[in-house]
């Protein structure tokens, strides 16, 4: 599976089964999704193309969940929270500087749970760690909230 992100509107991500057929899901930042399939034999060409409200994405990823899906694991869209990847372009104002000059907390709401960082997580960073450009921060929130800190961290 690869991810690309698409500015302004969320995350693509791109896998090609064993099959060799090529399906796409964009998560958009409102929540909602679209999943397409592609042709066997043009690849370019969609088949397939379906949006799916936040709602119906979560009751489809619960079917496609494996019989060992506890039913205890936190659902944050049912919380009005939204958990969400926002990458740190090299260009960011914040590239080399530490997590709390951002004053992400205080200005959006949203907590930074985690840092991945090549082939690395960092969980939990603290206001001193310090930024790098390519960085992916996980961040939970309210929607608005998220928004307002892909506002910030794409400062340049």
């Amino acid at each position: 599976m690869s991810s690309t992100p698409l500015p302004g509107i969320g995350v693509r991500y791109d896998l090609t089964t064993r099959e060799q057929r090529h399906l796409s899901v964009v998560a958009h930042r409102d929540g909602s999704r679209t999943l397409s399939a592609y042709g066997q034999d043009d690849p370019d060409a969609c088949a397939l193309s379906v949006r799916l409200s936040a709602g119906e994405a979560e009751a489809l990823i619960d079917a496609l969940m494996p019989a060992h899906h506890s039913p205890s694991l936190l659902s944050t869209t049912e919380l009005g929270l939204v958990a969400e990847r926002i990458g740190l372009p090299a260009t960011s104002y914040w590239n080399g500087r530490v997590l709390g000059e951002t004053r992400m907390r205080t200005e959006t709401g949203v907590s930074i749970v985690a840092v991945l960082r090549r082939a690395e997580a960092i969980p939990s960073p603290g206001p001193d760690f310090r930024l790098a450009g390519g960085d992916t921060l996980i961040v939970i929130g309210t929607r608005e909230g998220v928004e307002a800190a892909a506002g910030i961290l794409g400062r340049e």
